[in-house]
């Protein structure tokens, strides 16, 4: 099943649309001439018509070499050769391509785009995990008319500016020269990025909290372009219903569905599509795919594999990576035995202690025990001495993704490692195979001792 989820400027453009009458026949008004229009009472509203119309009805005068702009600017006559980045087209032509700088998919499973003249379609196909319904944009280039029946969320682009709903969205912002643009966050609490933080401390970034309880009317004081949110399906930890009620424009991005390291890492295509940044999102995850790569070459022919532990007890449970899972794909990369890798699929599997003991006792390593306040190995006993039983926990070979913990327990290595899994790779072969990386210095783990 589609979910066909429409802004309330969509709706208006549906429901009745102006034109223009020109030389090539009726034209459809550009989505701020029409916003214009609908806000002049009656008598004003005519006259702007007319003054359009008779505008628009003079023949087209030939622009001199002079004349022209540079390509790839707003109000360029010749075909750009650049996507706009800032600012909206002035002469729209139906026949130009606007978006000359396009973007393909290549490891990421959860969305697409199709690209138009003047409009790109963007599906989210998997927002969450288990979801029935996926999500449709039509991100418009602003400046042109939005097609006409064609469902979905309309969006201006480039968008000016965005809130984001989760920090694993700063990296790619910052990578792509575009934190200045960032003018919200659900919480100040998790960043660990010192450009957001600093951002933060200036009053530049706002805090409009999350789930159903989210500000809506410091969101709508905010009045953002974007805002970028992530779905779960159940209604309570979901945002997005509520801000699309109230018409402001969001985007879901499901890239933590992905199980793929550099799946995941795409995602920073699916940011820079709002933008009109293809080209420089491109470049970005080009260096990231080949780092990535060449990195899991390294230990492609390893025939020596150390056996590796991961987790630990919470409220009773053991929870392990399934073998399908992100975790799982980034530990075979690295030349890791990993002793669940042939169980269960992409989810965690949930295990009592007595379990875990039973095939991990003798692991060689342990690794992301998912507690970042386990600092020394008195930290780890005082959690459950049972766990100085483990082999890892005794031969020093514990090694904890807590290196870059912020002072309300953000950790770096969730906030930027989905965007830079190279650089998680690096780290966990530094561990595990430490002479194939002798000058690498551990970016987000360290050891417990």
């Amino acid at each position: 099943m589609t979910g066909s989820v429409r802004s309330r400027q969509r709706s208006d453009v549906s429901v009745f649309r102006l034109f223009r009458v020109t030389r090539q026949g009726p034209q459809p008004y550009t989505i701020h001439e029409e916003k214009l229009m609908r806000s002049l009472p009656a008598h004003l509203l005519v006259l702007a018509i007319l003054v359009l119309s008779a505008c628009v009805a003079q023949p087209a005068a030939v622009a001199s070499p002079q004349d022209s702009t540079a390509a790839g600017t707003a109000g360029a006559t010749a075909p750009p050769t650049e996507n706009l980045q800032d600012g909206c087209v002035e002469l729209y032509d139906p026949a130009i391509d606007y978006f000359p700088q396009k973007l393909s998919v290549a490891y990421a499973s959860g969305f697409a785009v199709e690209y138009h003249n003047n409009y790109k379609i963007v599906t989210v196909t998997n927002p969450w995990q288990g979801a029935q319904e996926s999500f449709r944009y039509v991100l418009v280039q602003c400046g042109t008319p939005a097609p006409q029946d064609v469902e979905g969320e309309v969006i201006e682009v480039p968008v000016s500016n965005i809130i984001a709903m989760s920090t694993t969205y700063l990296p790619t912002l910052e990578d792509l020269g575009l934190i200045d643009r960032l003018i919200g966050l659900d919480s100040y609490m998790w960043t660990t990025n010192p450009a957001v933080r600093a951002r933060i401390e200036s009053g530049e970034i706002a805090e409009i909290g999350g789930g159903a309880a989210v500000n809506v009317e410091l969101t709508l004081d905010l009045d953002p372009a974007l805002v970028m949110t992530y779905g779960t399906g159940f209604s309570d930890f979901d945002t997005h219903p509520v801000l699309l009620e109230a018409g402001i424009p969001v985007a879901l991005n499901g890239d933590f569905v992905e199980q793929s390291p550099l799946g995941r890492a795409e995602w920073m295509k699916f940011i820079a599509i709002f933008f009109n940044r293809e080209a420089d999102a491109a470049t970005q995850f080009d260096i990231v795919a080949t780092e990535y790569n060449a990195v899991a070459e390294l230990t492609a022919t390893l025939t020596e594999r150390p056996s590796v532990l991961i987790g630990s007890v919470y409220n009773g449970t053991w929870y392990v990576s399934g073998g399908g899972s992100y975790m799982a794909k980034l530990l075979a990369d690295a030349g890791a035995a990993y002793l669940w890798s042939g169980e269960g699929d992409v989810g965690a599997l949930p295990l009592d202690f007595e379990s875990v003991y039973a095939v991990a006792a003798d692991a060689e390593f342990w690794l992301n025990p998912d507690n970042s306040f386990w600092l020394t190995v008195d930290d780890v006993l005082e959690s459950d001495p049972r766990y100085g039983d483990f082999a890892p926990l005794k031969q020093g070979q514990l090694f904890n993704n807590n290196a870059r913990v912020n002072e309300n327990g953000g950790n770096a290595y969730y906030e930027e490692g989905a965007a830079h899994p190279e650089k998680v790779l690096k780290d966990l072969v530094k561990i595990l195979h430490p002479h194939l990386l002798p000058e690498h210095e551990l970016r987000f783990y360290q050891q417990v001792q």
